[in-house]
């Protein structure tokens, strides 16, 4: 595929002045709160807004989501409706409830490209039932640094070649599905040690080890056919010395269009994030990454209201007027996201006989294709018995060592196996603990339970550890559970690695803990 670019007067884009202001709010990609369409969003995507991205606060129930997309599209019958679906850890579709489907970095462990083609498109058939379109995922990047704060089990794993073969898989799922894949972050956010959300990462890495370790899993979703993809806010030096990857034409318009050869959709991760908002402002930094190559703007995580809809339409528009933004640029922007919507359109109808207005499907709470993640969760699952085992029969007491979530995956989300084994040993209570004492006051608070101890990338925590140690001196038969990425070496006498927290992958270790009951 080789670039191709579009004068203002494309099929699809509006001439002139109108057409300039039009132009600049089909580019945006924005959220909105509350669980219905607010006036002013309806009223925008009226003026030529052609996105929306949804989160965990507008969904309740299927239902309910498909009335919301509904709505949107009685007003823009093309809008593309986004969402951050990842499965696993990031979830917004059982935002409450924790996730049907296990995560990347599970279908990693298990290394079966059928099954992650399989997974991704059942999840992507709950999307398509629901009206979402667009989804950001997958996350394609190599976790090479096992202390990785944001990316971890959202990544299918540190070799470059399993993260490419299953990036392409799940790319063909989900669009065989009819929802198009937004895969991130390019050029790979996988060798970081701060959070984006928080401040700019730095990958010190040569340009060999970039292209062999993180482009390679983006050449793989290229080929794949992925419909979108997203930039990191990154800086990599060896790319670009002096701009993060969002706002870099070396890196989107010099690597990822005229050498990689991708002509889909490039949208920015959230421009509210502070290694972008902290530096260059939402509005300038808005402005830069157009002018970089890129032509969604995501936004709406945090600054989700019409008052930022409006500075970054008239910050775009004011850009051109002025020579820093070529309209033609602009232009062909918003031709790519108008190109992406008219496909979601066409492979919504042949995809898998998915039928949006199916009354029967929008009222399901389980979904499509909840058994084939429970089947994944199980089978991603690594048990270590260092003893003969023997199952509790009594109710159990789980102690969760909680660290801080990463913004991505949120606080809001259930993880842990305590609400499964309650269902399997009942009356099992769970408390949660952090900190120098917490193996000591799980300790007090459990009395003469047997402990299931529930960590969360024990590696990254040496408070973890340190509770462990205490749990498994004085409590010998403790389980420890792991639902992280699994660096710290087995020393229970069970000890099970999920590599994920979704609540499938809670289920598949109580199934272990209670003895297949």
């Amino acid at each position: 595929m080789s670039p191709t670019t579009f004068a203002t007067g494309s099929p699809g884009s509006p001439s002139g002045q109108d057409g300039l202001t039009r132009d600049a709010l089909t580019v945006l990609q924005p959220g909105f709160t509350g669980t219905t369409a607010p006036d002013w969003l309806l009223r925008r995507l009226g003026e030529g807004l052609a996105s929306v991205g949804l989160f965990g606060r507008n969904i309740v129930s299927p239902g309910q989501l498909a009335a919301l997309t509904a709505q949107l599209r009685a007003e823009h019958e093309d809008v593309l409706v986004a969402i951050d679906e990842e499965g696993g850890d990031v979830t917004r579709l059982e935002v409450r409830t924790g996730s049907s489907f296990p995560g990347n970095h599970a279908l990693g462990a298990v290394d079966d490209v059928d099954l992650t083609r399989q997974v991704a498109s059942a999840l992507g058939r709950r999307l398509a039932e629901c009206g979402v379109n667009l989804n950001w995922a997958p996350s394609a990047d190599v976790n090479a640094n096992p202390s990785n704060p944001v990316i971890g089990v959202r990544s299918f794993g540190a070799d470059p070649e399993l993260v490419a073969r299953h990036t392409a898989a799940y790319v063909t799922g989900l669009q065989a599905a009819g929802v198009a894949a937004c895969t991130k972050h390019f050029p790979g956010h996988g060798d970081t040690a701060v959070d984006s959300h928080h401040s700019l990462p730095r990958i010190d890495a040569d340009r060999s080890l970039v292209d062999t370790r993180d482009l390679a899993p983006f050449r793989a979703a290229i080929a794949a056919g992925s419909r979108a993809m997203m930039s990191a806010h990154i800086l990599v030096p060896a790319l670009d010395a002096d701009l993060p990857a969002t706002l870099s034409r070396s890196i989107l318009t010099g690597l990822l269009r005229d050498e990689l050869g991708y002509d889909g959709l490039i949208v920015t991760d959230g421009m509210e994030m502070q290694a972008i908002a902290g530096t260059y402002g939402i509005e300038h930094g808005s402005v830069l990454a157009l002018a970089a190559g890129a032509d969604a703007i995501c936004v709406g995580g945090g600054l989700a209201d019409d008052e930022t809809v409006r500075r970054l339409r008239d910050a775009l528009v004011t850009a051109v007027r002025t020579g820093e933004l070529p309209e033609e640029r602009l232009a062909d922007a918003a031709h790519r996201v108008r190109a992406l919507a008219r496909w979601t359109r066409s492979a919504a109808g042949g995809a898998d006989g998915v039928d949006r207005t199916s009354q029967e499907l929008r009222g399901q709470t389980g979904g499509a294709g909840a058994d084939i993640g429970l089947v994944a969760a199980r089978r991603a699952l690594t048990a270590t018995f260092a003893a003969p085992y023997d199952p509790p029969t009594q109710p159990v007491y789980v102690a969760a060592f909680t660290p801080v979530a990463n913004i991505a995956v949120g606080d809001e989300t259930p993880w842990g196996v305590g609400a499964e084994l309650a269902r399997l040993l009942p009356g099992t209570e769970t408390g949660t603990f952090a900190g120098d004492s917490a193996g000591a006051s799980a300790l007090a608070v459990a009395g003469t339970r047997r402990i299931v101890a529930v960590v969360r990338d024990e590696h990254r925590h040496p408070w973890m550890t340190a509770a462990l140690d205490v749990l498994l001196t004085t409590r010998p038969d403790t389980v420890v559970v792991e639902m992280g990425i699994p660096q710290s070496p087995p020393r229970a006498a069970l000890h099970i690695a999920t590599h994920g927290a979704a609540r499938v992958c809670g289920r598949a270790a109580a199934e272990i803990i209670a003895g297949g009951r």
